[in-house]
């Protein structure tokens, strides 16, 4: 499906006017919780994921069947400022290595039963350094944003948005501080695990980015252009484009973080319909969180992207809907509720 959007201003105006979930059908959900054969509340969190995904999928009763994996790779012109501790040729590596289905990711999104695309962008074009000037023009922004729409699959019942792209970790520092302010190294972490020289050298590339680039201070989405990669655009992308078809979403690590809080500053409410899948380890990722108002599904330490740890969430997910639509009310079970 071609994107309905081909600049930044019909974008912005797209997210403006998504569609909200079902109240209807998350009532009817809410009465169906309300009659199963447990205790009040007794499966916790279990039952708010339920009814989440059931508004958003507009059925009392919903199933998970189709769940969609979609890795975006870019590569990033900062990495000229020695902020990572692999070259960008590990990024078209790892890529032959999603392709041949030898990454952690591939793994995830077999055992969860997910599909899994991967999507490589432009990666002999890195863009350009941002701590000289805009990494994208508005253009290119608008293209990777695009391209993000276009590879969600209508049919999907459920997104997860991974990535690669070495040198991205700076980029979503440099988002994060961006949108929410702050110091640099209240966001800079070691990424790929640069030393505390690479560390600096993040953090100082971090702060020359916002002053190269003062615009992005002022706006969401001239943010990401003058900031972000084409990975971390085509995510936002295809958050977006899963909001418009009412698609649930499990954000990833910090990257998708990242990418994500670009559309929570340029629309209120534009993430809805995504849950945290996990806290990852990295620097800056809790924070991200506070300032979207998520709570992770998980805890474990994870920091390796491509949406591993969204992808190993799809299995508390699934574990949700199955007791929500799989278990018996109290009137189908001949069970007494007092």
């Amino acid at each position: 499906m071609t994107a309905p959007f081909s600049t930044l201003a019909e974008f912005r105006d797209l997210l403006a006017a998504a569609p909200a979930e079902d109240a209807a059908a998350r009532a009817a959900a809410g009465a169906r919780n309300a009659r199963l054969t447990k205790p009040p509340a007794a499966l916790g969190r279990l039952e708010d994921l339920a009814l989440w995904y059931a508004g958003w999928r507009g059925e009392a009763r919903p199933g998970l069947e189709r769940p969609q994996v979609i890795v975006f790779a870019g590569n990033h012109g900062v990495v000229a400022q020695g902020v990572s501790a692999f070259p960008s040729e590990v990024t078209v590596q790892m890529v032959a290595n999603f392709a041949a289905g030898g990454a952690a990711i591939n793994q995830l999104a077999r055992t969860f039963g997910a599909s899994l695309s991967v999507h490589p962008l432009e990666l002999d074009r890195p863009t350009a350094d941002f701590t000289r000037g805009p990494a994208m023009s508005e253009a290119e922004c608008a293209a990777a944003l695009a391209a993000g729409w276009e590879a969600v699959d209508p049919a999907a019942d459920l997104l997860v948005t991974g990535e690669m792209g070495i040198g991205n970790t700076t980029s979503a520092a440099a988002l994060a501080l961006a949108l929410f302010g702050g110091d640099a190294a209240d966001w800079v972490g070691r990424g790929t695990g640069v030393d505390d020289a690479g560390l600096a050298r993040k953090r100082a590339a971090v702060g020359a980015g916002l002053a190269a680039n003062p615009q992005a201070a002022r706006d969401p989405l001239l943010a990401l252009a003058a900031l972000g990669g084409r990975e971390i655009a085509a995510m936002a992308g295809a958050i977006a484009g899963a909001r418009a078809r009412r698609i649930p979403v499990i954000l990833d690590g910090f990257i998708c973080t990242a990418a994500a809080a670009v559309l929570h500053r340029a629309a209120p409410g534009a993430l809805d319909h995504a849950v945290a899948g996990h806290a990852s380890a990295e620097a800056g990722h809790a924070g991200l969180l506070a300032q979207l108002g998520k709570e992770p599904l998980l805890r474990l330490g994870m920091r390796l992207g491509e949406g591993s740890g969204a992808a190993l969430a799809i299995g508390v997910l699934r574990g949700a809907i199955a007791c929500h639509s799989g278990m018996a009310t109290f009137d189908e079970a001949g069970v007494s509720d007092g």
